[in-house]
């Protein structure tokens, strides 16, 4: 691991000034910690910023505001989280280990990055490690790589990795915003619109810029109440990440279909919705007919590879799964 500076900081406004290029936020440090040892991040100075007054749980007029500090164990456990938003508890308890859950942040969790085997192995071709080498992934193993909204033209910009994060999926599927600060002010990012495609920067994981920090998350209140699920398919039943990944809130009146939302995780560079096919869903009947071909819709132009084509059926029969099960509810 590469010697760096540490400084620890108590205000917002500090550790947005303190912050440069090769600068790190560090909170819980369960993900950059790792990433450190392999020698994938080397920072020259970490910002401790778990001192920060963020890690809040409030309920509000609106809904539910999180800060990036608290602890996803603690947001698993909150009352009023369990309660108007159990999606969110569902997919943090769906994640890591009890020990990981008590240290992680919301925030760290947000900024996760990719469990793609050759972004972690510093001997193979990587662009989103090393942008312009080229992405082992394509032509290697590959079978936990994503197979919708990949980046697969040039070579030097080549990249099928996937966002680990359960959270973000459960984010996703609940409409929340995130709160950043940094030099130029304060912004609110829909979470829809925070993780990125690879494009022709899959180094770049959000839109967040270099110096800025995630002070918080909102949770709103749905405009038509309904019940929701998540579900994770993996390769054994704990501490594994998502092969694919399901969360769903669904509103049904008279057998019709009123709102619905569907994020899956585990195939694409960020969690993966299509707000299109939702819309197209309100009013239909409640049915297997019609959970089937919004799935078929959500997975249209997958690329798979290899070892991951099965992940087409497997997305499908889970996304009407995951909408069967809170239809019955």
């Amino acid at each position: 691991m590469k010697s760096f500076d540490y400084v620890a900081v108590t205000k917002p406004a500090d550790a947005v000034r303190l912050m440069e290029p090769q600068f790190r936020f560090i909170a819980g440090g369960t993900n950059l910690v790792d990433l450190m040892k392999y020698e994938i991040e080397r920072p020259d100075r970490l910002i401790d910023i778990s001192r920060l007054p963020l890690d809040r749980i409030e309920t509000t007029d609106a809904g539910i505001r999180i800060g990036a500090l608290a602890r996803n164990s603690d947001v698993a456990a909150d009352p009023a989280i369990t309660r108007q938003f159990p999606l969110l508890a569902e997919a943090l308890l769906a994640g890591a280990s009890p020990q990981l859950r008590n240290m992680a942040t919301m925030g760290g969790n947000l900024m996760q990055r990719t469990r793609c085997y050759y972004f972690y192995d510093a001997t193979q071709p990587c662009n989103k490690r090393e942008p312009g080498s080229g992405c082992g992934a394509i032509g290697g193993f590959n079978r936990i790589h994503a197979i919708l909204g990949t980046s697969e033209g040039a070579a030097k910009t080549q990249c099928i990795a996937t966002n680990p994060s359960d959270m973000n999926v459960a984010l996703s599927a609940l409409d929340a915003i995130v709160q950043v600060t940094g030099p130029k002010g304060t912004r609110a990012i829909p979470v829809i619109d925070f993780h990125r495609l690879p494009g022709d920067t899959p180094e770049r994981d959000t839109v967040l810029e270099a110096n800025e920090l995630i002070t918080g998350l909102d949770l709103p209140k749905p405009a038509i109440p309904g019940k929701s699920y998540y579900l994770k398919v993996r390769d054994r039943a704990s501490y594994a990440f998502a092969v694919v990944s399901v969360a769903t809130r669904l509103a049904v009146e008279n057998g019709r279909i009123q709102d619905v939302r569907i994020a899956l995780g585990g195939v694409a560079h960020k969690p993966w919705r299509i707000v299109e096919v939702e819309k197209n869903m309100v009013g239909k009947a409640a049915t297997e007919e019609t959970f089937r071909a919004a799935a078929q819709q959500l997975v249209a132009g997958a690329k798979p590879h290899e070892h991951n084509a099965f992940k087409v059926q497997l997305a499908q029969s889970a996304i009407v799964r995951a909408l069967q099960t809170v239809a019955t509810s």
